[in-house]
């Protein structure tokens, strides 16, 4: 809109041609808002159902254009507020903040810690009025959030060399160890590097990009020696955060497939030097039903999708698995030569419900509406009980959700009857039935989830870093995607910031004695200024 910064003129025609202009400003402005609003309610509405479509062979593509849409509703977002110069709303503790339905505002949240700067403009002590003295009244405070951008230093390390003037005796410090052999990266710079390709998910090219722009360069293939020097020093931890999470009583298990480089088969004749590998999580989190052990997650790769691979991942667990109807984890629930059942089934209602929701979008069957209704009653129930101790979940459980869970057995095994043998719904219906056991031991033991949905959240960051660095390098680049996830994803489940992890155990892990490493484990970290708080 045409602002007049200037004194208005006063002929009247000229007067009215302004305001005239001025309103059919406003008018364009106004539709072209709503037309704003409509996009963007439209977009959050297909994002909301692609969410719910995520199942079965489409699940990845829909996951891409869901990514897409996301992308597209942020720049349109970006957009009103580029058009909209009104100040943030402002945000109270008591929530009686009113916010705008247009378009919703808040407020940074940042914590106490945070560094502040106070900056003083003081009006003097005089009165430019009349000359008197001014007395302090009070203030007003407007806060701002300002940025600083990181930097880079050279620490230098001199090792001075004495000699005794006595006997002439040679004396110099030892040099301190390096976090990785001959290299010049800091713990911090490694932390930085690592954290910010496989938890932010930049690519080691776009990395070296950034670092150039403060000045320095470091050459892509420097980057790519130290980040894996960095994985291999701190493999220990990794390998022990797995045999912990592989000795669990309860697991949620799932994988992702990643692209990696086979110049094989490119050897071989064929157009691209590309295969399919896969990453598994394997994750422990006893935090919904009490449990006392810290929450873990444990990654590995493998260049095919195999059974034998979990298969050799859980070879030492004897528990609960929690996962999908993957062919390769039949043999982990067989008996052993004694007869032993040592892994337990536990199937994923989640799936359930998302074939069920196929079905009803893509005919409007209103029996599979009401299988969803049926399953809907079973989450609300669990809404009511995550975080309570097992033993009283399995007391809901068995009051509320067994007698709705036998009703849906004798419910489904009815409506077979009723339906073609053949379709999609017959389909969903035997999923459950073929499976039942496994659907069902959620109402026998407190601890097991409804469905498997937590090994899905903890498979996401794999699905968000493929979409930036496209592929692994090779099978060994694949190993060093699952160690450095395992380390940083097993962090933020502890709560730690992982750049503050990495940087403190990879000052600290050559040096850290090997019947000790336990210590460097998340859940058992402590910072080193801590350490040396408990020891004053």
């Amino acid at each position: 809109m045409e602002r007049h910064s200037g004194p208005l003129p006063d002929d009247l025609e000229t007067l009215k041609g302004i305001i005239m202009a001025q309103q059919g400003e406003i008018v364009r402005l106004s539709a072209s808002a709503r037309a704003y609003d409509a996009l963007v309610q439209s977009l959050r509405i297909r994002i909301a159902r692609l969410q719910k479509q995520k199942f079965g062979a489409s699940s990845e593509k829909i996951e891409r254009e869901t990514e897409q849409l996301e992308l597209l509703l942020e720049d349109v977002e970006i957009a009103i507020a580029a058009a909209d110069p009104s100040p943030e709303s402002e945000e109270h503790d008591n929530g009686d903040a009113v916010v705008s339905p247009q378009r919703r505002r808040g407020r940074p949240r940042v914590p106490d810690a945070t560094p502040r700067e106070r900056i003083v403009l003081d009006p003097g002590e005089a009165c430019s009025a009349c000359g008197s003295p001014l007395r302090l009244v009070g203030e007003d405070v407007t806060e701002i959030l300002e940025f600083i951008a990181a930097k880079l230093k050279v620490v230098e390390t001199a090792r001075l060399k004495k000699s005794c003037r006595h006997c002439e005796t040679m004396v110099q410090p030892e040099a301190p160890s390096r976090p990785v052999p001959r290299g010049m990266a800091g713990p911090g710079l490694l932390a930085h590097i690592l954290v910010s390709k496989f938890d932010d998910h930049i690519p080691l090219y776009r990395q070296n990009e950034i670092f150039a722009r403060q000045g320095v360069e470091i050459p892509r293939s420097t980057l790519i020696d130290w980040c894996g020097q960095a994985v291999a020093v701190l493999r220990p931890l990794t390998d022990m955060i797995r045999q912990e999470v592989v000795g669990a009583e309860l697991l949620h298990a799932d994988d992702t497939p990643i692209q990696v480089l086979d110049p094989r088969l490119r050897q071989a004749g064929k157009p691209r030097g590309v295969k399919e590998g896969r990453i598994w999580t394997y994750l422990r989190d006893p935090r919904p039903w009490g449990g006392s052990d810290p929450p873990a997650v444990a990654y590995w790769f493998s260049p095919d999708r195999k059974g034998i691979n979990p298969q050799t991942h859980l070879a030492q667990f004897r528990g609960i698995l929690q996962a999908d109807a993957y062919a390769g984890f039949r043999d982990l629930y067989k008996p052993d030569a004694t007869g032993t059942v040592r892994v337990r089934e536990a199937a994923c209602w989640a799936h359930l419900r998302r074939a069920f929701h196929d079905v009803w979008k893509g005919s409007g069957s209103t029996i599979a509406r009401e299988a969803l209704e049926r399953i809907g009653e079973l989450y609300d129930i669990e809404r009511q009980i995550t975080g309570h101790p097992a033993r009283h979940r399995l007391a809901v459980r068995q009051e509320k959700s067994r007698p709705r869970v036998i009703a849906f057995h004798a419910w489904c095994e009815a409506q077979l009857t009723r339906i073609p043998g053949k379709g999609e719904l017959a389909k969903a219906i035997r999923y459950a039935l073929n499976r039942w056991a496994a659907f069902t031991l959620f109402v026998e033991d407190g601890r097991v989830a409804i469905d498997n949905n937590p090994a899905e959240r903890a498979i996401r960051p794999v699905c968000v870093g493929r979409k930036n660095y496209l592929f692994a390098g090779s099978d060994a680049g694949g190993d060093n995607i699952a160690d450095a996830m395992t380390l940083i994803e097993s962090a933020k489940l502890s709560g730690l910031n992982p750049h503050d992890y990495l940087a403190d155990v990879l000052a600290r892990i050559n040096e850290h004695k090997i019947n000790r490493l336990h210590e460097l484990l998340p859940w058992n970290w402590k910072p080193v200024t801590d350490l040396h708080k408990q020891a004053a």
